[in-house]
């Protein structure tokens, strides 16, 4: 690559154009999970809902993007990368308006399936996009798109209840439908300066036989497990966090800016890893990821503990953990459709299995009536997280 057409990162001009529209995509796929935790006690004092049934506001999503990752990589190879995911996030963008300002519980629920599956499907795509045309950094720009998806969760933790406060949960969830509609508008740029690559979609449109899923690999069962355990963890955090705080006595504002300290900080961890992991065997990483949430989680469970120390520490575990997690499908494919394969099965179980994490730890709060029993269930699952770390070595499939 000559330099009038590189630079020092290695991306060519059009790579960059590229770069930065998944980048504005991620941004717009967090939103509209994580503006709920801030505005959940406003929405269940408007239509007086139980603890359990308001966790269906990232349940919901989270089961979606478990159950439309298998078909995502047929619509891909189907309608194309570009017409797929416009229409994923023109559906995520409408759902999270009509959900902001919806009369009743019904219509609240029903638009939440909307937004599930803008995300689901938009999100399923991505592997095969950086395993096409980022096959030899594919850690670097997960890492990468990790750390945007993270930076979507950060604004929408840390604006939402201030906005919240002066003009109320509707304006504070709709407003974040804007982000996906600049996204449209960075993929429409992409597809008109025409670099969503050729290699991005043909291969898709034309093999034949398309790879199975990988039912009967066991190191995919692994990932996939391990990917459930971040993911459960992550979403039953930001559900949560701020409703346990705020339930021990600590104001409003400071609880959703303990939330948004979760999501920066899992911010920050995505690239640290994702640049510092190169080597194929990623155990190391995997367990030290999985022991800092551990440890970070044990203080979260105790009652009166610095939420300002553990909630930081469980969430630089997690980003590096999930960074990971998203790169292990392709660190054991060869292609870009078999890797959607791999991402999509990992996808199916992982968020099938994440989902129960915001209802469990709502249900355990209406039964007990105090967040303690059910933030300990979360040490627990990253004790599982930490024991799968070790089960996770290349080759051994």
């Amino acid at each position: 690559m000559n330099s009038s057409k590189g630079n020092r990162a290695g991306f060519s001009r059009s790579e960059w154009w590229l770069v930065v529209a998944i980048v504005l995509v991620a941004i717009s796929l967090r939103p509209g999970i994580v503006s709920m935790g801030p505005a959940l006690p406003a929405i269940i004092e408007t239509f007086q809902l139980s603890h359990a049934v308001a966790s269906m506001m990232t349940a919901i999503p989270d089961l979606l993007m478990g159950a439309l990752a298998l078909p995502t990589p047929w619509l891909v190879r189907r309608f194309g990368v570009n017409k797929v995911l416009m229409v994923a996030l023109s559906v995520l963008s409408i759902s999270m308006l009509v959900r902001a300002y919806s009369c009743g519980s019904v219509l609240l629920l029903g638009a939440t399936v909307g937004v599930g599956a803008g995300i689901a499907v938009a999100g399923a795509m991505f592997a095969g996009i950086v395993k096409a045309s980022f096959a030899n950094r594919a850690a670097l720009i997960m890492g990468i798109y990790a750390t945007a998806l993270s930076l979507g969760s950060t604004l929408s933790a840390g604006l939402t209840g201030w906005i919240l406060q002066f003009a109320g949960w509707r304006l504070a969830t709709g407003v974040w439908a804007a982000f996906a509609a600049i996204a449209i508008v960075a993929w429409w740029l992409v597809i008109r300066k025409s670099v969503t690559t050729r290699q991005v979609s043909e291969p898709l449109a034309i093999e034949a036989v398309a790879p199975r899923l990988p039912l009967r690999t066991p190191v995919a069962w692994m990932i996939a497990l391990f990917f459930a355990c971040v993911n459960f963890l992550f979403y039953a955090i930001l559900t949560w966090t701020a409703a346990r705080y705020q339930e021990a006595g600590m104001p409003a504002a400071e609880a959703g800016a303990v939330l948004a300290s979760f999501t920066f900080c899992f911010m920050l961890a995505s690239p640290v890893v994702g640049m510092y992991s190169r080597q194929l065997d990623r155990r190391g990483w995997l367990a030290g990821c999985s022991l800092l949430s551990t440890i970070g989680l044990a203080g979260m469970a105790t009652p009166g503990a610095w939420p300002w120390l553990w909630v930081p520490l469980t969430a630089f575990g997690l980003g590096g953990a999930f960074t990971l997690a998203m790169t292990l499908p392709l660190d054991h494919t060869h292609s870009p459709d078999a890797a959607n394969r791999w991402n999509a099965f990992v996808l199916t179980v992982g968020y099938l299995i994440a989902a129960c994490g915001p209802f469990i730890v709502g249900y355990m709060r209406d039964v007990s009536g105090h967040f303690d029993s059910g933030f300990l269930l979360l040490c627990l699952v990253s004790c599982v997280m930490l024991l799968l770390s070790f089960t996770l070595k290349p080759g051994h499939a």
